[in-house]
Order: structure tokens, then sequence, then C-alpha cells
């Protein structure tokens, strides 16, 4: 069987073509520069305007690639410590330099089968999981 770049074949579609458009995280108010400090600044990914609806509820939104991440305010928060996104990279050794580069601490975890990956935290304690098919190993 033929799988995709990400490990995925053609037994996981599905009859309506599901793909994601993007991932909230909740973050406390006041705390947009800090996560795009974290987001844009280390990540190097692009905010991209909200709605003017939306902008007056704070928060922002980044992009890269096909990932997009909607960082909004919530009265209560609490960072996500265990829920987290799973986020595809093609370079997943350059993105661990960058994250120890700016003394971003980040956690490898080999414990998923077929899959390279590392656990980072953001500017506000949020969860975020980074992984890399492992070509060079089987699949469980």
């Amino acid at each position: 069987m033929e799988t995709s770049e990400r490990g995925y074949g053609p037994e996981c579609a599905s009859p309506f073509g599901f793909a994601l458009h993007h991932v909230q995280l909740a973050i406390p108010a006041g705390s947009e520069d800090a996560c795009r400090a974290f987001y844009v600044g280390v990540l190097g990914m692009t905010e991209i305007e909200k709605p003017p609806v939306l902008a007056a509820r704070g928060g922002l939104w980044v992009r890269a690639e096909t990932l997009e991440i909607h960082l909004g305010v919530e009265d209560d928060f609490r960072p996500a410590r265990k829920a987290h996104p799973g986020v595809h990279v093609a370079d997943l050794d350059g993105l661990a330099r960058r994250l120890t580069e700016q003394s971003v601490p980040h956690e490898w975890d080999g414990d998923f089968p077929g899959h390279r990956r590392l656990y980072a935290f953001d500017a506000v304690g949020n969860r975020l999981e980074f992984l890399q098919r492992d070509v060079t190993a089987s699949a469980w």
C-alpha cells in the first residue's frame, strides 16, 4: 500500500473530504505580544489579520504553509498541558536547533512508532507537539 509523506494511506479517506482549517488555543488577556514573539519570532509564522468583529475580542491568528493557529483570549485561562496540536514539520532537526537557539525548552519523545517528535510549550504554557515521519523506521 502506498502512503503519503505524512504516513497516511487511502484507507483513511472519508466521503466528506476533511481537512483541518485551524487549531484554536486559549491565551490569557494581554498575552498577545508574548505569543506573537513565540509564534512569529521563534517559529517564523506570519500573523494574519482577524476580521474586525473578532479582532475586538483580542487574541491573534498566525499561519505558515497549511497550518493556521488561532489564539483566542479566555477569561479563566489555563494552559493546555496535555491536549495539544500535532504539527507536522518537514525539518524537525532544524526546528529543534531554532528552539535551542531561542532558549525555548523542548523535549524529544521516541514513543510514536514511525515518527520522530518533540514537545515544546508556547509563551503561555500551551503544549505543542512537532513531528516528522521517520522513513527509516517501520510503523507500528
